[in-house]
This record gives structure tokens, sequence and C-alpha cells, in this order.
């Protein structure tokens, strides 16, 4: 990192790179989702992996440029933050603009099978290193579990993204020019990710903070941008499935491919204590909070109810939880 770069070009790096992160995110889905539709692969396929996956890729590109220039605490933060951003705030932010209604095995499923994930990565990283060997297997697990998890949801759920479908069959466009603007917004994904870091670790030198409270907070919010975008326009079209699938395999991914192919790259070492104290166990209680608060206690059987009660419970716990890393990433 170049120590004569001024703060005012690290801001512009940080915020350039934030806004085209949202527009290349928007690009690469767009274009993802039309050209699955024309190669003939099923609108399932394309809401739940095609657009979750370009959600994610934020993530994937920050944390992956992040350990290719030895900013670990970044890639992690950058990936937990993200999963707690994702449901305490755009969760919550989704529940107030309208309640949602939750489908009993989805939530069933989805939160414990989130919270063992958790678990697991707790298991692993808990000699305060994140290995080679730690990756393989957190890869390997959402290899596993990715096919299963889609398998599963489309017997359970019906999640529509009406935008993306009607974008889909309103394109006339050669699918040529829909592949390169994949290719496109792709390219722009890596560079303003790279950019992004810049900027990001200049800043958290100069204001005399950690990287990894820099990678849960504003790396983590700024890429989480997208998944916020299409969760506010699902919930106040009362699209509950696709909010809930949206976050839920956002968080796979982010936990499993984000953390794995970043430690791959670059294994984290000397991991902070307040990943294990205080990020993965708020992580956690908020993966098992889906089904606790989203569980229909009155009929065990029925599909449940996330109100605008719980939205604003989740919203106040992500308050706390930045105040607290403010506090405590201080160096």
């Amino acid at each position: 990192m170049d120590k004569d770069i001024p703060f005012w070009l690290s801001l512009l790096f940080v915020f350039g790179g934030f806004g085209v992160l949202a527009y290349s995110s928007d690009m690469f889905i767009s274009a993802s989702a039309k050209v699955a539709k024309r190669l003939g692969i099923s609108p399932f396929i394309i809401g739940m992996v095609v657009i979750g996956f370009g959600t994610s890729a934020p993530e994937l590109c920050v944390s992956v440029m992040s350990g290719l220039s030895d900013h670990s605490a970044i890639s992690l933060g950058n990936a937990y933050g993200s999963c707690i951003f994702n449901i305490a705030a755009i969760l919550g932010i989704s529940a107030l603009i309208k309640p949602i209604i939750a489908k009993r095995m989805t939530v069933l499923v989805a939160g414990p099978a989130l919270f063992i994930i958790s678990a697991l990565t707790y298991y692993l990283i808990s000699d305060s290193n994140c290995s080679k060997l730690d990756s393989i297997i957190l890869l390997g697990v959402f290899t596993f579990l990715l096919p299963l998890y889609c398998w599963f949801d489309q017997k359970t759920s019906n999640v529509k993204c009406e935008e993306s479908q009607n974008e889909i069959s309103q394109d006339n466009c050669r699918i040529w020019l829909e592949v390169i603007k994949l290719f496109v917004g792709l390219v722009l994904l890596v560079g303003s990710s790279h950019i992004l870091v810049w900027g990001a670790v200049d800043i958290a030198k100069a204001i005399g903070v950690s990287d990894l409270m820099i990678g849960l907070t504003i790396v983590a919010i700024g890429t989480s941008l997208p998944e916020l975008a299409s969760a506010i326009v699902a919930a106040r079209r009362g699209e509950h499935e696709f909010v809930l699938g949206n976050i839920i395999g956002s968080n796979f991914f982010n936990t499993l491919a984000v953390v794995g192919l970043a430690c791959v790259i670059s294994p984290a070492e000397s991991i902070s204590r307040n990943i294990m104290t205080r990020d993965l166990p708020i992580m956690a209680a908020l993966s098992l909070s889906i089904t606790l608060f989203a569980f229909n206690y009155r009929s065990p059987k029925s599909d449940g109810r996330i109100g605008r009660f719980i939205g604003a419970l989740w919203i106040i716990m992500f308050i706390i939880y930045s105040v607290l890393v403010v506090i405590f990433e201080r160096v």
C-alpha cells in the first residue's frame, strides 16, 4: 500500500469503488440471468444460483483481492460482516417494509443449517488461523451443500424474482451482447473491488482502526448493497421467499465459498480473537434467530411470519453490534 496516497484519494477509492460495485453487480446479474435463460436453465436456478452468485460476487472479489494483498483480516471481516448485515439489517429492513411470510420447512432447515456452518467455522479456526486444509474443508462443504440446498429449496419454496423475469422476457438482444456484458461486469467487479480494498486499508491506517473493523463495517455493508437493493424491491412486492432465499443463499456462499477461496489463496494467520468471541457467535445467533423468530408456535404445521417488531429488533441488534465493533477494533 502506498503511504503517499492522500486521504481524499483513499475516500474517492472507497466511494467510487462502492458505486462501480453496485453498477457492475447489476450488469453482471442481469446478463447472467439472460444468458442462462437463453441456454434453457430453469427460472429456479436463475434466481437462486445465477442471481444469488451475482449478489455475492462483490464479497468474493473483495475477499480474494484482500487475500492477494495480504490483508486477510479484511477478507474474514468482509465475509462475516456481510452475513451479519444480511440478517440483522437487510432482513430487518425488509420486515419493516412488509412482514415476511416464511415457509415452515425453509425456516426449520435454513436457520439451523446456517448455525451449524457457523459452528463448523468456529471449530476450524479455533486455533486462530485458517489454513489451506481448513479452506478446502469449507469449499468441500459448500460443493456438497449447494446442489442439496437447491434441490430442497425447489421442493419446498416458490422463489420468484418478477423484476428479473420481466427484464428477461422483454430483452431482445442477441446472446453475444449479453455475454460481453457478463464479462464486462465481471471485470468491473474485480477492478472496483481492488480499488475499494486500497482505499479501505489506507483509511484504516489513517484514522487508527484495524483492517478487521473496516472489513466488518464499511466494506461488508458496501458489498452487501446488491442484496439490500434486491431485498427491498422484493419486500415491497410481497415476494417473501425471494427475500429469505436471497439472504440465506448469500450467507451460505459468504461463509463457505468466500472465506474458503480467500484463505486458499492466502491462509489467514493470527486471526483476531474478536472474530471468535464476538463476530462468529453473533453470526451464529442471528442465523438461529431466523428459525426462532419465524417459526409459527401457535400452528407448527403452518408457515411462519416475521413481523415489524422482529425487524426493528434485528436493526437495533445491528446498531449495537456496529457500536461494539467501533469500540473494540480501535488500534
